[in-house]
């Protein structure tokens, strides 16, 4: 039996990883960042002090990666349980170091191809929503059903700074400053820009609560699981 897959799909802080965390919560599915693949490679990418801008050894690192991903076993601030070589790795995937290497790794098109297969063979029955910014176009084309989350980018950048915990009106500025140009990074770059697939659900999230959301996400799932019966 082949598992279900959900594909959300959006660009920074439009409350994509939210929604897909309580939408696999709500359907007892399993839930999965497509970037937890990009940050276990530069994990091991840093250990090995292999350069972020070098994508042949990058390459042949990812077609080498043994790593296994799991619901999180402990509430400890993980997303998952992450595991390379039979390591957990799972509270190293949001340090500093990390942070500033994931970008440079998950620009190369040769590693992006080299962890297709790892991506795609993630998911887990009873099904699987997956969350990212280029998985119904090119991660999960084929996906039961695709969701781009799109909002105002003002708004995304009120949520992300309300996510840091921090507001200033200086802060507002600056962080609207760079989620725009991650924007135009994400949106123009020559592998798998983030674009919404043709047959994507557009929802905008600007007056709508996670929760919202997900209800609307899980009434039209459902219904076109009925319609396929």
């Amino acid at each position: 039996m082949q598992a279900p897959v959900i594909a959300i799909d959006g660009p920074v802080a439009s409350g994509k990883s939210t929604v897909a965390q309580l939408l696999a919560k709500k359907l007892g599915y399993f839930y999965l960042d497509s970037g937890i693949l990009y940050r276990a490679l530069t994990v091991k990418a840093l250990r090995a002090r292999i350069s972020a801008r070098d994508p042949a050894k990058l390459a042949a690192l990812a077609r080498e990666l043994r790593v296994t991903i799991k619901p999180p076993s402990r509430p400890d601030g993980r997303q998952n349980d992450v595991r390379v070589d039979g390591r957990d790795i799972s509270l190293l995937l949001r340090s500093k170091d990390v942070e500033a290497n994931v970008s440079a790794v998950s620009a190369h098109h040769a590693v992006r191809e080299a962890l297709l297969p790892l991506q795609r063979g993630a998911v887990r029955l009873p099904g699987t929503v997956v969350a990212g910014r280029d998985i119904g176009t090119v991660i999960f084309p084929d996906a039961d059903l695709k969701i781009y989350l799109d909002a105002d980018p003002e708004e995304r950048a009120r949520r992300r700074l309300r996510q840091q915990g921090i507001w200033s009106e200086a802060g507002l500025v600056d962080m609207l400053r760079r989620l725009q140009e991650r924007d135009r990074i994400d949106s123009t770059r020559a592998v798998a820009p983030l674009v919404r697939a043709q047959d994507a659900l557009l929802i905008d999230t600007d007056d709508y609560t996670p929760a919202q959301i997900v209800e609307q996400i899980a009434e039209v799932f459902e219904a076109r699981r009925c319609a396929d019966a």
